[in-house]
């Protein structure tokens, strides 16, 4: 089992099985392929329950945490950003300008944030997958929103 926190890449990085001095990949977890991604951003309140969500039923790749925005951002296979269109996020295309999955995991040692001034929330090497599917994400996400709004009326 693997713990839940911001890795500022390093050593230890926080939710990788093995406390961070493993190989890249987590004893069970996928292979971390050599693969271009796109960055969908939400609203941290709302990233975080879709993690949850998502650990719970169909998997997470791997979230960035950037504090300062307070957001989190969930890496998904390039090619996201030409059909994304949930509301209250944003789906960035990378178009090879560094965010490819392969390239974040050298064997032996923690990714590194591929983005200045964010940490790991789940890194690639404790992800239950390669990358977050879109459509699982985007179910998520409005599955998040309307916990959200629920809990808030509730208050």
């Amino acid at each position: 089992m693997w713990e839940t926190g911001v890795s500022r890449g390093g050593k230890g990085s926080a939710g990788q099985a093995g406390g961070g001095r493993g190989p890249a990949v987590a004893a069970g977890g996928p292979a971390v392929p050599a693969q271009a991604c796109d960055l969908v951003t939400v609203p941290a309140r709302q990233g975080l329950e879709a993690v949850d969500i998502l650990r719970l039923r169909d998997g997470v790749g791997p979230v960035l945490h950037d504090g300062a925005c307070d957001t989190l951002g969930f890496l998904v296979p390039a090619g996201t950003a030409d059909g994304w269109d949930v509301p209250g996020s944003a789906c960035t295309q990378t178009s090879g300008r560094g965010l490819a999955l392969g390239a974040l995991c050298e064997e032996g040692t923690p990714a590194e944030p591929p983005v200045t001034g964010t940490g790991w929330l789940v890194p690639p090497e404790g992800a239950g997958a390669a990358a977050t599917d879109p459509a699982v994400l985007r179910a998520a996400l409005g599955e998040a929103a309307r916990t959200i709004e629920a809990v808030d009326r509730c208050q």
